[in-house]
């Protein structure tokens, strides 16, 4: 899952801000009308006062009225308080102007008709109210980027408490139908029910400590399947007919551990019948970045009352799981065709 970066103000967020100011700040330095109208402290400051004044309504709404006014619902207040900042701006500058002298370069300043002064302030309070906008506008922004990226955190630690959950359910699961392969063969044949515990013993670690990646090979996911589907054929009777092509994967290829082990216990679970001929196709192999699960076996369903082994967590389980590992980029089908059971899973790895 992706994570939003960092909202504005953080990070390179405040390198921006101070870059900004600071070009803002320099550019009476290069904007002299001519060569005696060099940049003296007089004339630096009086070239600062709007700046600053702008400075002043931006981090005024940026730090104190948004969050106090704005985000606490108060429109009405957060607009008079702006208006009232505005004013006080503008007087200020007013004020400042009158009372710095003038540059000796400057030409004086001719008398304005009421109608060009009131023109002029209605200029410089739209420029406020621009400002002022441009702040509103960045925090939105940071605020939505910071509600996001909770929503999306949360998002995820939901999805891995889901997952950790799901494969909780699925490696007991696994282990009592493993379990009682080997428990079947200790009546008739000890030394393969021997084998039959150090096989398990590799499967185990598998399921334990490689699996608990968020991703594995898919060369180590289809040894995993390789050595299950042996230890799993010990015990079928001759009347069972298993198949299986599983082709090699690519090195780099990526999967999330144990997603096939569920259709494959579900088609030992439910495809093989004690005394009726049977089967069961696995085929598994990779075109690209896809990856190909399809098995067809025969189909003897188990009413509740005789499954006894939890399988009925293994379908709903892998479906849930996909959804969370792969979102659209998964094709899961399974049902009943006729006297047979086809499950299909295709991946983009």
């Amino acid at each position: 899952m992706q994570t939003l970066p960092a909202p504005p103000f953080k990070g390179m967020g405040k390198l921006i801000h101070i870059a900004a100011w600071a070009i803002l700040f320099g550019l009476p330095f290069f904007f002299t009308g001519r060569e005696s109208q060099t940049v003296t402290v007089l004339s630096y400051i009086r070239s600062m006062i709007v700046p600053l004044s702008f400075v002043l309504v931006f981090y005024a709404n940026y730090f104190v009225l948004i969050d106090h006014f704005l985000f606490s619902k108060h429109p009405w207040k957060f607009l008079l308080c702006n208006v009232v900042l505005i004013a006080a701006a503008m007087g200020a500058v007013h004020l400042m102007f009158e009372l710095l002298p003038h540059p000796e370069w400057a030409h004086p300043r001719p008398e304005r008709e009421w109608q060009e002064i009131v023109g002029f302030f209605m200029v410089n309070a739209m420029l406020y109210m621009l400002v002022a906008g441009l702040s509103v506008a960045i925090k939105m922004t940071g605020s939505w980027y910071q509600m996001e990226s909770s929503r999306r955190e949360l998002e995820k630690s939901r999805a891995e408490a889901e997952l950790q959950n799901l494969k909780s359910q699925l490696n007991p699961h696994f282990l009592f139908n493993t379990l009682n392969n080997i428990y079947s063969l200790i009546a008739f044949s000890p030394e393969r029910a021997q084998e039959a515990v150090h096989d398990l013993s590799r499967l185990l670690r598998y399921v334990l400590y490689d699996s608990s990646q968020p991703m594995v090979p898919l060369e180590k996911e289809l040894d995993f399947i390789r050595n299950y589907v042996e230890l799993m054929r010990i015990r079928l009777p001759e009347h069972v007919k298993l198949t299986t092509d599983i082709s090699a994967a690519t090195p780099e290829t990526l999967v999330a551990p144990l997603l096939f082990i569920s259709l494959i216990e579900n088609a030992f679970k439910h495809g093989v019948s004690h005394n009726k001929p049977s089967f069961i196709d696995l085929k598994i192999h990779q075109e690209g970045t896809r990856i190909v699960c399809s098995i067809r076996n025969s189909h003897f369903p188990k009413d509740n009352g005789q499954d006894k082994s939890g399988s009925g967590i293994g379908l709903q389980n892998l479906s849930r799981r996909l959804e969370l590992l792969y979102p659209s980029h998964h094709i899961f089908t399974y049902g009943q065709k006729g006297d047979e059971y086809v499950c299909l899973l295709e991946l983009q790895a």
